[in-house]
C-alpha cells in the first residue's frame, strides 16, 4: 500500500515498470459514507457504528489476492481515504487520521470550505491517474451510493473488474448492475462491531417498528 508519509501526489506510483505488480485499488468517499451511515442509524454514528478499516484492510487484501489467482498475475493492494476537513476541526480529526495510516490506508485530506469543495473529483482524478499508469488491475469504490462514480466505473468495468461497497438502500443502481460487483458495507466480516440497526418500510418486522426522525424537529427553526 501506499507508505503512510507520502505527501506527495503518488508520482512514483504512477510510472509503470516492466516488472511492477499491477494494483487494486480502493477508494473510500468519507463524506458520502458517513452521509449514508447517519441516514441509517437516524443521527451521527456512535463508536459501535463506526467502520473498522482494519476489517475493511484485511477484506481488500483477501480481495486482492483472489483476483491474482484467477488472474495469475501478481497484484497488490492500495487504499486511500478521501475526506474534507471543517476548519475548526482538525483537533478532532487528526487521531482518525493517524489510526488510518497506522494500518495502512494513504488519505486525502481536503478544507470543506464550501458546498462546491467536496473530494469526488479528487477520487476520480485519482482512478484516472492509476488508469493512465498501466497498472490498474482493479478499482473499488466505497460510497454509500456511489451513484457520482457510475458512468467511469461502468467504463472501467468494460476492462478489468469494478466493485462498489455502499449501503443496499441507498444503491440500488449498483446492486442490481450486470458488470460491476455490489457489497454491502455491512457484509464485510468485523466492520461493524455491532449490527446496523437497519429497518426499512421494505423489512418490517410484523409487529411494526419506530423509524426515527433523520434530524431534530428545531430545526424547521433555522433551515427558513
Amino acid at each position: 500500500m501506499t507508505p503512510a508519509d507520502d505527501t506527495r501526489n503518488h508520482d512514483t506510483a504512477d510510472v509503470a515498470t516492466p516488472d511492477a505488480p499491477g494494483v487494486v485499488l480502493l477508494v473510500w468517499d468519507a463524506p458520502n459514507v458517513d452521509m449514508g451511515l447517519g441516514s441509517i442509524l437516524g443521527g451521527r454514528p456512535t463508536a459501535v457504528y463506526r467502520p473498522r478499516f482494519d476489517a475493511l484492510g484485511r477484506w481488500l487484501l483477501g480481495y486482492t489476492a483472489d483476483l491474482s489467482q484467477q488472474t495469475q498475475d501478481a497484484l497488490e493492494a492500495e487504499a486511500t481515504v478521501f475526506t474534507n476537513i471543517v476548519p475548526g476541526t482538525s483537533d478532532n480529526v487528526r487521531p482518525w487520521v493517524e489510526a488510518l495510516r497506522n494500518v495502512g490506508f494513504a488519505v486525502f485530506a481536503k478544507p470543506k470550505t464550501s458546498d462546491d469543495s467536496d473530494v469526488d473529483d479528487d477520487m476520480l482524478e485519482h482512478i484516472d491517474r492509476r488508469a493512465e499508469s498501466g497498472r490498474l488491475a482493479g478499482v473499488v469504490v466505497a460510497s454509500a451510493d456511489g451513484q457520482a462514480f457510475r458512468e467511469p466505473l461502468e467504463e472501467l468495468a468494460e476492462d478489468i473488474p469494478v466493485a462498489v461497497i455502499g449501503f443496499r438502500e441507498h444503491a440500488t443502481w449498483a446492486v442490481q448492475h450486470d458488470t460491476i460487483t455490489f457489497l454491502d458495507l455491512e457484509d464485510i466480516p468485523g466492520v461493524f462491531r455491532e449490527p446496523l440497526p437497519r429497518v426499512s418500510l421494505d423489512n418490517l418486522p410484523d409487529e411494526g417498528a419506530w423509524l426515527q426522525p433523520l434530524r431534530p424537529l428545531t430545526a424547521l427553526l433555522t433551515s427558513r
